[in-house]
């Protein structure tokens, strides 16, 4: 259907150098398209000049054009989210602006789409990694973690970078919860999905905001919010040592009333009171990690809070959501 309209959810923060540069790819490659594309920018709070340089976009008539600028900065997660609360398209993309994942390439996914009806959305994974070894590696061994404590599926390798039906992005916006984690949320409503392999760019300008730090906070985040095995795991942990010391409980009495050997005293005692204390302390961090999930949830403040809405249309307004 030539009458298709695309929704295009772009995530900015700090790519003031970067939207002049996305803009241009956009017009290269779907002003001769014979669908429509709708663009939406999600300021996520950016300490540079990104906001002025969205706000330039509002002239443009190429594509219809809207703008979320948040009151602060609340991360990727709200801003994706935001974006596709917003949308109108029949189908629906998410990218960043860093130019690391060319406009170019959603063609091919409605393509994908359009020429497959058993699909219900496109994924891009990508074909070979552009970080260093040590991230690369982090990253491989998270897929492989939270692949084996959830109960659904990962893709190693998969990224946010995605275009989904209408009623898929429907699904995902059900889900209301606070602390969002859209790799999971996207593997959890189901539906299937077609995984297509790419190379990511370089940075057109700037560097990643994901630090190392970042990268392991992302990743407990993601395995606390899709998987329960952490706390079962305090529970195998606390069930095993009680075992082990019931069997030393034995050991001690035998070597005492039959072979009257001296049982060692202040060394093994000290050793065991801290490693059971620590087992302890590591047992209340995990649950204290949920708990904290519970009562952020419980509070129900909003995913995000937009100072303004602008398109070019000239609509603008507050909004929480």
């Amino acid at each position: 259907m030539h009458n298709r309209k695309i929704s295009l959810v772009i995530p900015c923060y700090n790519e003031e150098k970067n939207i002049p540069l996305f803009y241009k790819e956009c017009m290269k490659a779907y002003s001769n398209s014979k669908y429509q594309f709708e663009l939406i920018f999600v300021n996520d709070g950016s300490k540079d000049n990104t906001i002025k340089e969205l706000k330039k976009l509002i002239k443009e008539k190429t594509f219809a054009i809207k703008i979320i600028n948040f009151s602060r900065n609340f991360g990727k997660e709200a801003g994706m989210y935001a974006g596709l609360k917003n949308t109108t398209g029949d189908y629906v993309a998410i990218i960043d602006a860093d130019l690391q994942q060319k406009p170019e390439l959603i063609l091919p996914m409605i393509e994908t789409l359009e020429e497959n009806e058993e699909y219900d959305c496109v994924c891009y994974y990508q074909e070979k990694r552009i970080e260093g070894n040590v991230i690369s590696s982090f990253k491989k061994t998270f897929y492989k973690v939270i692949e084996k404590l959830s109960e659904i599926e990962f893709v190693n390798g998969a990224s946010d970078f995605r275009l989904f039906r209408r009623y898929v992005v429907d699904a995902i916006l059900s889900l209301p919860e606070k602390n969002r984690f859209s790799k999971g949320i996207f593997s959890w409503i189901g539906f299937n999905t077609c995984y297509l392999p790419y190379i990511p760019e370089e940075r057109a300008n700037g560097k990643s905001n994901f630090s190392f730090k970042g990268l392991i906070k992302y990743a407990l985040s993601g395995i606390l919010s899709f998987s329960v095995a952490p706390l079962r795991l305090a529970t195998y942990s606390g069930l095993l040592f009680s075992l082990l010391s019931f069997i030393y409980l034995i050991i001690v009495i035998i070597q005492k009333l039959i072979f009257t050997i001296d049982v060692p005293g202040y060394a093994t005692l000290i050793a065991c009171i801290l490693l059971i204390g620590g087992l302890i302390l590591f047992g209340l961090g995990i649950i204290g990690e949920y708990i904290a999930r519970i009562y952020m949830e419980v509070k129900d403040r909003p995913i995000y809070i937009a100072k303004e809405i602008l398109s070019n249309k000239g609509a603008t307004k507050d909004e929480k959501k």
